[in-house]
């Protein structure tokens, strides 16, 4: 069965391709079907990422499988949660990992709190009109370092430091990572869903 997924993002495609592949789901890029980008308008993960699938399966006439996720710290009220891969720019800056890093830092400058967590939205529709949209929701908790460790992952992964590893997200194998992160975790609850409402697998 191919899915499109509703994203360009080929980091996020390799792990998302490693996670659904207990179902037998060949995953697609809507790039690669030339399909543009969808607008995110809301301030929530859930509705940004159905707004995705659903156009994505109404472009393809294909089920779609949309990710929205970020990074939610608490001592900034949550902030920057769904702006998490533009949040640079919110500021006058560029858009890139490494700008979104530092500005991160910047206003954490003499924060005591450093609380975070990498919250995961992932749904998938069987059609652009489908009345029951499959919904999951992971969540990661960890705190957010003075400064960025390791060289794997993408995005804040460097700054996320997960205690009960005593690592920070991009000190993290592959493997590790696919195993235990927020989008892990949503993946694991929507191949569920898949499983009972799609009778997949």
């Amino acid at each position: 069965m191919k899915l499109v997924l509703a994203s360009n993002n080929a980091k996020k495609l390799k792990e998302l391709q490693a996670l659904f592949q207990p179902l037998g789901l060949a995953l697609v890029t809507q790039g690669s079907l030339g399909i543009p980008e969808a607008e995110e308008p809301f301030d929530t993960f859930v509705e940004n990422a159905l707004t995705k699938a659903r156009h994505a399966a109404r472009e393809s006439g294909l089920p779609a499988l949309a990710d929205d996720s970020g990074l939610a710290v608490e001592a900034l009220g949550g902030a920057p949660g769904v702006l998490s891969a533009r949040y640079a720019t919110l500021f006058g800056f560029e858009k890139s990992d490494a700008e979104n890093n530092r500005v991160l830092l910047d206003k954490l400058t003499g924060q005591a709190d450093r609380r975070a967590r990498f919250v995961c939205a992932l749904v998938a529709v069987r059609s652009a009109t489908d009345p029951e949209p499959l919904i999951a929701m992971g969540r990661w908790n960890g705190e957010i370092l003075q400064s960025a460790r390791g060289e794997a992952g993408f995005g804040y992964d460097p700054l996320m430091f997960i205690p009960s590893l005593g690592q920070s997200v991009a000190e993290l194998s592959a493997e590790q990572k696919n195993r235990l992160s927020h989008r892990a975790l949503a993946s694991e609850d929507l191949l569920r869903q898949m499983r009972e409402a799609w009778h997949l697998g």
